[in-house]
């Protein structure tokens, strides 16, 4: 039975240190010459044996793409537990090439004067059995309970899982006996004979052995690779290609492994074996129809979401489902956590163009577009609908250095902006975070440390590219699709999906960061006084100002930090003096940096927010007496944790306010505030909100319809009405506070 598994082939090599880089050089062979995997033994008793844990990690440190393996590892002399971290490491520092076999261990004289309890064959394929679960557990790094197995042989009294691999490492056991081959049925991924070992119709019976436990587990047989450990024949190579073509077409092989450190054996087979067996095998898999590829798990079936046609997603588009072992990865945002239903990560404009049509399938869903995940509204994850991840739509190139223009992918993310355009000696205000992907930024707004200075990064684009609804791919400029080329700058998220921006950036070099903390008596003095000085400084200078709620053993935390952009001390000190004047200071931190080095100080970490985030935003005009007594009761209800307040104001000011969809131009602050109590924070909210001049809805995250009329005023809602009956009449693009008026039969 033809299993339709890709076909593969790896060498089986000896890990001898008499000449201690031998099998190095032999593994550097075998990947130059093609193959696909290179093993060794694991027979630590050996004293002329390097240790193989170590030996392959020094492959994997020498090659470039081969897979690596232990073949196989020797389960009762490895806690599986700190082989599954060794495993995963190897595995993040090779690039995903680590590849994992079990054996029950042999050589039990061997094994048992190192300390090691003879185990009977039940107690040993127990002993794989759980490995294989500690195992699995370990690299279960989504799931935040603590492991625990109490086991026969081995226990986990609640031991932290992870790291998550860089890819879904296969688990394959060595067995011939029927326990073992029931076990491999159940729990395992591949079949890892050696042939030599094995008597005509073995490797038949194994497979029929194997087949119906894993048919007896509810899982597809196709899903267990079945692997082989081979010599060079006795009788010659005569026919050899045929023999191998025959088990892999007749019995489901589908790698090889050939034992040797022979040079030229080696080199032969990969010369003239290796071809001919692919060539006879492709034959007759177009002969019979056999599709060549790898089988989704059954298990990984099962948690698949309803509503969602998995077999018609895009060909060739990178996608994440629920029962992926990276899903734990994608599935949330930076503070929501979320459950979608399929994650597709185009990787062209194409497979944005086709992942579109996709979603246009399925409208009743759901539909999250992200770029980078860190937006507080929370809108770029769901519960069981489609996201959209732009996360690979990251180029970031130069257009014109005379006129200072880039082109960047929405994916990219705001520190690597920052340090690619540090080379240039140039800079463009981007929030406050680096770990914040370009695209929502880039369509919502953009609040910086620069902004004063050089206003929103909306502000400095010149053109972009949109995917619509419809599929199409438009180009928007000032002069062209000049009503989108407004809309994406302040609404985008209703338009379209923006693919590729055009900037304009400034000159920038080193800039002055400070950090001062403050312990103030009197709080709506504070805030009035340093709300008045900031509307009177240069606009060189931009700050926000963080206030945190104390506890009964802590005092509130004060703390305004800012960028002066000049790289003279001088001058950054007489700019900061008047913040230094508002209170008595508790600490003060300035820095000459360069602006790539602010951004830099983003968790590269996977975001695993949980439950629903609770955000409120608005924006004020000026602090004055009644706003920052209300502001300051506000901050006294502790309704929330944590309130910011950004300066906007300067050069944003400076723009007509309907010549963006941001249209509240006058605004000089923007105050958002945070809160595990969704109705506490939004009753308190309320009182603050006659003060408030619009919303900015990247940091709000209430889903109440009416908060698009705070974010955009009468007539520039109208006019988004219009563009978004013109580009998405059903609504496709609806979830990220759609413009479509809440009665609307869209």
């Amino acid at each position: 039975m033809d299993y339709g598994h890709p076909l593969r082939f790896g060498a089986f090599v000896t890990p001898t240190n008499v000449t201690p880089q031998a099998p190095v050089e032999t593994a550097q062979l075998v990947e130059s010459l093609g193959y696909d995997l290179v093993t060794f033994q694991d027979h630590p008793y050996q004293a002329s044996f390097h240790d193989t844990w170590t030996l392959m990690s020094y492959v994997a440190a020498r090659t470039d793409s081969i897979h690596i393996a232990p073949n196989v590892m020797n389960v009762p002399l490895r806690n599986p537990a700190v082989a599954a971290r060794a495993a995963s490491s190897l595995d993040l520092l090779s690039g995903g090439r680590i590849d994992m076999a079990l054996g029950a261990g042999a050589f039990w004289d061997a094994v048992v004067s190192m300390g090691v309890p003879r185990l009977t064959p039940g107690e040993s394929v127990t002993a794989l059995e759980e490995a294989i679960d500690v195992m699995r557990g370990i690299w279960d790094a989504g799931n935040r309970t603590p492991l625990r197995l109490d086991g026969t042989v081995h226990s986990i009294a609640g031991a932290k899982r992870g790291p998550l691999p860089a890819h879904d490492i296969p688990i394959w056991v060595g067995a011939l006996k029927p326990r073992g081959l029931r076990l491999i049925g159940r729990k395992a991924d591949g079949w890892l004979p050696s042939y030599g070992y094995m008597k005509p119709g073995d490797f038949a019976t194994g497979n029929a052995t194997i087949d119906k436990a894993a048919t007896a587990a509810g899982r597809d047989p196709r899903e267990i690779r079945r692997l082989l450990n081979i010599t060079v024949p006795q009788t010659g190579l005569d026919g050899w290609a045929e023999s191998l073509a025959t088990l892999a077409i007749e019995d489901g092989a589908s790698t090889f492994i050939l034992a040797t450190d022979n040079a030229t054996a080696l080199r032969i087979f990969a010369e003239e074996v290796m071809p001919a067996v692919r060539e006879m095998l492709e034959t007759e898999r177009a002969r019979t129809g056999v599709v060549a590829g790898e089988p989704r798990k059954a298990a990984a079936l099962a948690q698949r979401r309803g509503g969602i046609d998995y077999t018609s997603a895009p060909t060739g588009v990178p996608s994440i489902e629920p029962g992926d072992f990276n899903y734990a990865t994608v599935k949330s945002t930076y503070m929501r956590g979320g459950s979608p239903g399929l994650v597709l990560q185009p990787r062209t404009v194409e497979d944005v163009i086709d992942s579109v049509a996709f979603a246009r399938r399925h409208t009743h869903l759901p539909l999250a577009i992200r770029s980078g995940g860190h937006g507080i509204s929370g809108r770029s994850t769901n519960d069981g609908g489609l996201v959209i991840d732009l996360r690979h739509l990251d180029s970031i190139e130069v257009i014109d250095r005379s006129r200072r223009t880039v082109r960047i992918g929405p994916g990219a993310r705001w520190l690597d902006v920052a340090k690619a355009l540090a080379e240039e000696g140039w800079a463009l205000s981007s929030g406050d975070y680096g770990g914040v992907g370009v695209g929502g930024l880039a369509t919502a707004g953009g609040i910086g440390w620069l902004a004063r200075k050089q206003g929103l990064t909306i502000d400095h684009v010149i053109a972009a590219d949109i995917v619509l609804a419809d599929g199409s791919l438009v180009h928007t400029s000032a002069s062209e699709n000049s009503d989108l080329f407004w809309a994406i700058r302040g609404a985008g998220a209703n338009v379209g999906i923006v693919v590729a921006f055009d900037f304009a950036v400034e000159e920038v070099g080193d800039v002055g960061f400070a950090q001062l903390g403050y312990q103030p008596s009197d709080l709506a003095d504070f805030l009035q006084r340093w709300g008045a000085t900031m509307e009177e400084s240069a606009r060189d200078l931009t700050t926000e100002l963080v206030i945190t709620r104390g506890t009964p053993t802590t005092a509130r935390g004060v703390h305004v930090m800012g960028v002066v952009d000049s790289d003279d001390p001088d001058d950054i000190v007489s700019q900061l003096q008047p913040l230094a004047e508002i209170s008595p200071l508790t600490s003060q931190s300035v820095q000459l940096v360069p602006y790539s080095a602010v951004m830099a100080n983003a968790d590269p970490a996977p975001h695993s927010g949980q439950g629903e985030p609770a955000s409120a935003s608005g924006l004020i005009d000026h602090i004055t007496p009644d706003v920052a007594e209300a502001l300051a009761r506000f901050i006294d209800s502790g309704a929330s944790p944590f309130v910011q307040i950004r300066c906007v104001g300067g050069a944003v000011s400076d723009v007509p306010a309907d010549a963006t969809a941001y249209a509240h131009r006058s605004a000089n602050f923007a105050i958002s505030a945070g809160g595990a109590h969704r109705q506490r924070l939004a009753d308190e909210w309320a009182k603050l909100k006659p003060y408030l001049n619009g919303t900015y809805l990247s940091f709000d995250t209430s889903l109440d319809p009416a908060r698009i009329h705070d974010a955009f005023p009468p007539a520039t809602l109208a006019r988004l009405r219009e563009i978004k009956a013109s580009v998405d009449p059903q609504g496709l693009f609806r979830d990220n506070f759609s413009v479509i008026p809440p009665d609307s039969p869209r």
